[in-house]
């Protein structure tokens, strides 16, 4: 099997691919072993709370954390883990994460599929409505309440600003295989 982190970040038309991790609906988070090469569990999500659309990272990108960037795909359709959605960025939401006397950034890019008929005209995260933003603010404080760690959220920024963090994060991952 193809190791997913390493595949390329963007498209030939500058779409950014998202590897799916956890679908759309499911009560436990899962997270890609790279050296598996599988999908393990990662955590079961407290009572009554599913992932509301595909989450999932994005391919040879480092964030401040050391993983791949973090990616909500929004759609209406749910997906598998492993499947890999080229899509269109939207968004971000700027998250700092708190764990014990440590903080930092973990952001979550929004995206939207490409080839969606039902999302193609969201072009920017803050076209969502306020109530769906913070009901997505709220998932991922939720969360993090099963670990270590409290989330803060810092507000929601257009897709220049989240393009930017995906570049930026897949030129630290190259830098850190060069090393």
């Amino acid at each position: 099997m193809t190791n997913l982190l390493k595949l390329p970040p963007f498209d030939r038309q500058g779409n950014v691919h998202v590897v799916v991790e956890t679908p759309r609906g499911a009560k436990a988070k899962l997270k890609y072993d790279p050296e598996l090469k599988v999908f393990v569990l990662s955590k079961s999500l407290i009572a009554g709370l599913t992932y509301p659309y595909d989450w999932g990272f994005v391919p040879s990108t480092a964030a401040d954390d050391g993983d791949p960037v973090d990616a909500l795909v929004v759609h209406e359709a749910a997906t598998s883990p492993g499947l890999v959605l080229k899509c269109k960025v939207i968004g971000v939401l700027e998250i700092l994460e708190h764990r014990k006397k440590r903080k930092q950034r973990n952001d979550r890019i929004i995206a939207v599929p490409v080839n969606s008929h039902a999302e193609k005209d969201l072009d920017d995260v803050r076209q969502l409505s306020k109530q769906v933003r913070e009901e997505l603010e709220k998932f991922f404080v939720a969360t993090a309440e099963l670990q270590s760690k409290t989330l803060e959220c810092l507000g929601w920024r257009g897709p220049k600003h989240a393009s930017q963090i995906i570049k930026t994060s897949a030129r630290a991952f190259q830098g850190a295989r060069s090393k």
